[in-house]
């Protein structure tokens, strides 16, 4: 018996390696992109229907000002699985409309923001996705400072959290304009002296985000970093400090807010679909 465990781990070690090997091969040429990150370090094809991986993902749910999060947003985060959940090969973050309370604080509306597990120093992050179209939505693909001093964040509850926004540094690959008519590539950092915020745009309509899948892309190296909507340069910028340092990923859609136009009255829910993530080193 103990000859064919042996057996059987061996196997499904090789069908492991094997799997992965089929993943990279099939990422690199799905991204099709001439580039020096060629080797696949992270990904989550969100092949697997239901709970989200939790080895590869952290819900946030802590509410980071007491009693709200950032930008006057109006929804909780949840871990809820009808808030994120994979399906049909696609991680679903679904706003929904429905009151709830948490953290001793009632809101009008649910979703999700999802941490990485995984942080890193220089790659190219690849996330192909389909955005929500309801206004009021704001989802983001975004990344924060693995060093950020967050309450509730995957990395500060695992004792990273020494700093604070901006000086952490930020990089928001995908954000929509608040008409839905463009794509914003940003950063958010601070240079010793003052607050400091790039930001560029291209056009991209909401019908089409909406309806079409697009790869919203990070190139980051020692000298440069570069965000691209499919093979549309969106925004580029010299690697300064903070980004230096590690970096994680994170998925949202937000509700109302600051940023985000007045939500829709008739809003009862949206959709951010994700086919995959991927990080190349």
């Amino acid at each position: 018996m103990r000859g064919t465990a042996f057996l059987m781990v061996l196997f499904f070690q090789s069908f492991s390696i094997l799997n992965a090997q089929v993943v990279e091969s099939k990422a690199l040429k799905d991204d099709n992109k001439v580039s020096k990150f060629n080797n696949l370090v992270w990904f989550d094809e969100f092949d697997d229907a239901g709970v989200i991986d939790s080895t590869k993902w952290f819900h946030q749910t802590k509410l980071i000002f007491g009693n709200s999060w950032a930008n006057n947003e109006e929804q909780h985060y949840t871990n809820r699985s009808i808030n994120s959940f994979a399906d049909h090969g696609t991680l679903k973050i679904k706003a929904i409309k429905e009151k709830h309370t948490d953290q001793g604080h009632e809101k009008a509306y649910t979703s999700a923001r999802l941490n990485s597990k995984f942080a890193f120093k220089y790659g190219r992050v690849v996330v192909r996705a389909k955005l929500p179209s309801a206004t009021g939505t704001w989802p983001a693909i975004w990344l924060l400072g693995k060093n950020i001093k967050e309450l509730g964040g995957y990395w500060y509850n695992e004792g990273f959290g020494k700093t604070v926004w901006p000086l952490c540094g930020e990089i928001d690959i995908m954000e929509p304009n608040v008409p839905k008519t463009e794509t914003l590539a940003t950063w958010h950092w601070y240079d010793g002296v003052k607050y400091q915020m790039n930001s560029k745009s291209v056009p991209l309509s909401n019908l089409d985000a909406s309806q079409n899948f697009h790869d919203y892309i990070l190139e980051w190296d020692s000298t440069s970093m570069r965000i691209y909507l499919d093979n549309t340069l969106v925004n580029e910028m010299p690697t300064v400090k903070p980004y230096n340092q590690e970096f994680y990923i994170l998925l949202n859609v937000a509700m109302g807010g600051n940023l985000a136009a007045d939500i829709d009255s008739g809003f009862t829910n949206d959709t951010m679909e994700i086919d995959y993530v991927r990080v190349y080193q």
